[in-house]
């Protein structure tokens, strides 16, 4: 991945290299390109989502030119390299997609599941006295987030400032009629979570 500004040198392949060699810093910033393009805003490059969230791959590459020079093995890099497995391609890496938190419109059949007893998420202090009125709400996205490890609500939280982290009473949700569901990569989701099964951690 190149920015416009920038002169891409001709580079020396190892015989066994798969993907072009982004540093962590390039990841993540083509991490958090992909996920404004592919989640929230398609329309700032001028490509349209399917219904289920895919996109051309060839389509995006190209449209993408107009901010940052990718390739299909840059894409391959972030989708494979990405700790928390944001996108997927699917079976002939024609088409590409973000897994969850959409605001843009679209119509992703997650599967649903029976959850583990408790989940975790992670949130800041100054969101806790809405939380505790009004329970947590999907607001913009399609879904709540939810995760099944402390540490990946605390790290959630932590993007925002102090980590507060709740814990969720999935069994009494489910016990109540609430369903719940799982992303490709493994997050699970439900539609709102009311303040009396929430309890504040730390």
């Amino acid at each position: 991945m190149i920015s416009k500004k920038q002169t891409k040198k001709p580079q020396k392949k190892k015989q066994n290299l798969i993907y072009s060699l982004m540093n962590k810093s390039q990841q993540i910033t083509l991490s958090k390109t992909l996920s404004y393009w592919l989640r929230h805003k398609p329309e700032k490059i001028g490509l349209v989502l399917e219904k289920d969230g895919w996109v051309d791959v060839s389509e995006l590459i190209e449209k993408a030119k107009s901010e940052i020079y990718i390739t299909l093995d840059d894409l391959k890099q972030v989708v494979e390299e990405n700790d928390k497995q944001r996108f997927s391609f699917n079976e002939d890496y024609t088409k590409i997609k973000a897994n969850q938190g959409h605001t843009a419109e679209v119509d992703i059949k997650f599967t649903k599941i029976v959850p583990p007893v408790v989940l975790y998420h992670g949130t800041v202090d100054k969101f806790l006295a809405s939380i505790k009125k009004q329970g947590l709400t999907k607001q913009k996205r399609h879904h709540v987030h939810l995760s099944k490890d402390k540490e990946v609500a605390i790290n959630v939280g932590s993007r925002r400032g102090k980590p507060v982290v709740l814990e969720i009473d999935c069994k009494a949700m489910l016990s109540d009629g609430y369903d719940f569901f799982v992303s490709d990569n493994g997050v699970y989701l439900t539609d709102s979570v009311p303040s009396k099964y929430i309890k504040v951690l730390q």
